[in-house]
């Protein structure tokens, strides 16, 4: 029985796959998962047949696109995890994770399984979602978080913060930050 090598892709094949997964990553980015493929295809520089030997389907495009993305988001998490006060890390994970979210749109339709379809990270997002449960229930612990706090609400906020990408590209920024101020405010505990 012969064990097989991993292929190394001649350096024309790995140029025209980065390119595709530079463009895939643009393109998820300003318009979202609904982005055709055959669109990226075409920003890349390479025929359709070209991106479907390398991605036969949108789903392993984005995943492999969003990679850097879902990393991010769980270093995020586990940052604020790592925080000795867990009210501060459940904080800074808001206010990172809303400005994560708002430089991709795609990433954000992908977290949110806006399109189930089309993108696999459930084990990434679920792994993350784990993780702010556990700092959300230290939070809470220590009396600064809301005791009626649900993961849910996390997704309907991210869900809120997703229509800030149809406002002007100049004031997105500022808006998020405002954004992230005003759900902190919602979920803390008391008067």
């Amino acid at each position: 029985m012969t064990e097989q090598l991993p292929q190394k892709l001649r350096s024309d094949a790995e140029d025209n796959r980065d390119r595709i997964l530079e463009s895939a990553r643009a393109l998820f980015a300003s318009e979202g998962l609904t982005v055709p493929m055959r669109a990226i295809a075409r920003q890349a520089g390479v025929g359709p047949a070209t991106l479907y030997r390398r991605f036969p389907t949108k789903q392993l495009l984005a995943t492999e696109a969003f990679a850097e993305q879902t990393r991010a988001c769980q270093a995020i998490v586990d940052e604020g995890l790592a925080m000795p006060d867990p009210w501060q890390g459940f904080c800074s994970v808001i206010e990172r994770i809303c400005e994560l979210h708002l430089q991709n749109r795609g990433f954000t339709d992908a977290f949110l399984a806006t399109y189930p379809d089309s993108v696999d990270i459930a084990g990434s997002r679920e792994l993350t979602l784990k993780s702010v449960a556990t700092l959300a229930r230290r939070a809470k612990a220590r009396g600064r978080l809301r005791k009626d706090f649900e993961l849910s609400d996390l997704m309907i906020m991210l869900t809120a913060h997703r229509g800030l990408h149809v406002s002007d590209p100049a004031t997105r920024s500022t808006a998020s930050r405002r954004f992230a101020t005003l759900v902190i405010q919602a979920f803390v505990s008391g008067p």
